[in-house]
């Protein structure tokens, strides 16, 4: 049963915690992808990215692949933060502002890569603990280890398996889920309700399957004044 967007923006209004997705949501790029071309291998990585956000291979193994492609050490993530930073969307860091005021929780939920998310979180004014993302492993000498694969962003429904998580440790009620990709979209349930963006990237599937879909963050910031 397909909410209605009333019914979503009314969810949103209520909402105790807002989860955010960070790639072409939070930020305008992938992460994954600049890593790759920042590495030398970007075409390679950004069919198998396309591959993973049409669903035609599991997100663990997409994942999997990538990274035994890019093989990035230490050292090329840090400079990749210092040189070519996460460029952050247009109206989040008001909209996270907004929200924080209102005393709702703000969480990043990523399947992309802790060190880069924390670096956007640290923009934001989010705390640390309130962000979930895959963590790169590496050996002392700080060559590529492999990624750590217990974490729950590293499977699909990885999403939704943090937001039940977090309505379990918090005792949240009405979570929102916000996001560009099917992976955000399949959060909802149990997420309370789900809305698509395409300010960055417009990917018809979520489009098409979202009853409320915006192109900037200005949309939800005017929903909020409403309160």
């Amino acid at each position: 049963m397909m909410t209605t967007v009333s019914q979503t923006k009314e969810i949103f209004r209520r909402a105790e915690a807002v989860c955010f997705d960070v790639d072409s949501t939070v930020i305008k790029e992938e992460g994954i992808d600049e890593l790759a071309k920042f590495c030398g291998v970007g075409d390679a990585v950004t069919e198998m990215t396309r591959k993973a956000m049409g669903g035609s291979v599991t997100f663990k193994t997409a994942l999997t692949e990538r990274l035994s492609i890019i093989r990035c050490s230490r050292e090329q993530v840090n400079k990749l933060i210092t040189d070519h930073p996460p460029q952050l969307t247009a109206g989040i860091k008001e909209l996270v502002d907004s929200l924080h005021q209102r005393n709702v929780k703000v969480f990043l939920i990523s399947g992309g890569f802790r060190c880069i998310v924390e670096h956007v979180a640290t923009q934001l004014n989010i705390p640390l603990h309130h962000v979930y993302a895959n963590r790169l492993k590496f050996y002392f000498n700080g060559e590529y280890a492999g990624f750590d694969e217990s974490q729950p962003t590293a499977e699909s429904g990885g999403k939704g398996k943090v937001i039940s998580m977090l309505k379990e440790q918090y005792g949240f009620k009405t979570v929102v889920m916000i996001g560009d990709g099917a992976t955000d979209l399949e959060a909802c349930p149990p997420a309370s309700g789900f809305i698509g963006f395409g300010g960055n990237v417009i990917r018809p599937q979520v489009k098409e399957r979202c009853s409320w879909y915006v192109t900037s963050f200005g949309e939800l910031l005017k929903e909020l004044e409403k309160i």
